[in-house]
């Protein structure tokens, strides 16, 4: 049996089966799918722990692979916990800033979206105020061994942000300039399986 393990955590409208992607890059590993079903940070949080947790006893060390917001979920479940090294692809580092944003871009003021709770927004995300309180009372903490991947049009995290959150948890940074948050061209593809294997 492998005695070292990766788990791959999708984004919005992702899948585990991803993680076939990432058998390939790591023959010598048991790499899984991390199958969730919440879709808010609270629902996560008890999902990622029992899977991470029911693994770890399972192999001597486990790894994580995290694309968007399942990097952002991974952060808030997974902070204290034993874990080798993470790679990040597009990672939702500042979901605070996202949703202000957001807000912003509506015209939304936190005082409407309070008494509101919820917003539908006409493309596709909905505002919530349960959401964007979590957000702030529950700040990201992350000390593992972290490599990134951005892509420079990324238009969900600014250049700034990824920046700044790479400088404060230690972490290396790698931006390929035409990529943008989603990495699925055969180009960007190409790029993202070099970064991973350069950092392997």
């Amino acid at each position: 049996m492998n005695t070292k393990a990766w788990v791959y955590i999708h984004g919005k409208s992702g899948s585990a089966d991803e993680a076939g992607h990432y058998k390939t890059l790591l023959p010598d590993y048991q790499v899984v799918g991390l199958d969730y079903r919440g879709t808010t940070p609270w629902e996560t949080k008890d999902e990622f722990l029992q899977f991470f947790r029911s693994l770890a006893k399972q192999y001597a060390s486990v790894s994580i692979i995290a694309n968007s917001i399942g990097a952002y979920f991974a952060m808030n479940a997974l902070a204290d916990e034993k874990i080798e090294r993470a790679f990040f692809i597009s990672p939702i580092v500042d979901m605070v800033g996202l949703i202000a944003n957001m807000m912003a871009a509506l015209h939304v003021t936190p005082e409407e979206l309070e008494r509101k709770g919820e917003i539908q927004t006409p493309f596709g995300e909905t505002l919530s105020w349960q959401y964007f309180l979590y957000a702030k009372e529950h700040p990201t903490k992350w000390d593992v061994p972290t490599h990134i991947l951005y892509g420079g049009k990324d238009t969900l995290t600014s250049l700034g942000a990824i920046t700044a959150f790479a400088k404060r948890v230690d972490a290396t940074l790698t931006v390929m300039k035409n990529g943008g948050h989603w990495f699925h061209t055969d180009e960007q593809m190409k790029f993202l399986d070099c970064w991973f294997q350069q950092y392997l």
